[in-house]
C-alpha cells in the first residue's frame, strides 16, 4: 500500500492562504484520480478538489476560483493552494489517491491521516 502524508495545515486568519502538501511514499503504476477532501467535526467528508487521469480537474463550487490543485509527478507530491480562506473551511484536510499497481490490477484507494486547517475570524 502507498502511504500518504499531508502537511502544511495550521492556523490562519480569514482571508489568508495556506498550501497543503501530500507526499506519496512511492510511485504507482498508474494514478486514476488524486483528490483533497475535508471533514469538519460532526460533518460528512466532502470533496474539495480532484485531478483525474488525463489532467481534468474538478472543484467544489464553494472553492472555485480560490483553491488550486496541482501535482509534481517526479516528486510524488500533490498540492492544494488555498486562498481567501473562510472560517467555515476549518476542517481536517485529507488527500486521497486511487490507483493501479499493474496494467490489469484492481483499483486501490488510499487516504492520508489528514492535516488540520483552522481559519480564525
Amino acid at each position: 500500500q502507498v502511504q500518504l502524508v499531508e502537511s502544511g495545515g495550521g492556523l490562519v486568519q480569514a482571508g489568508g492562504s495556506l498550501r497543503l502538501s501530500c507526499a506519496a511514499s512511492r510511485r504507482m503504476f498508474s494514478i486514476i484520480r488524486m483528490g483533497w477532501y475535508r471533514q469538519a467535526p460532526g460533518e460528512q467528508r466532502e470533496l474539495v478538489a480532484a485531478s483525474s487521469v488525463g489532467g481534468s480537474t474538478n472543484y467544489a463550487d464553494s472553492v472555485k476560483g480560490r483553491f488550486t490543485i496541482s501535482r509534481d509527478s517526479l516528486k510524488n507530491m500533490l498540492y492544494l493552494q488555498m486562498n481567501s480562506l473562510k472560517p467555515e473551511e476549518t476542517a481536517v484536510y485529507l488527500c486521497n489517491y486511487r490507483y493501479r499497481e499493474a496494467p490489469n490490477s484492481r483499483e486501490y484507494e488510499n487516504w492520508g491521516q489528514g492535516t488540520q486547517v483552522t481559519v480564525s475570524s
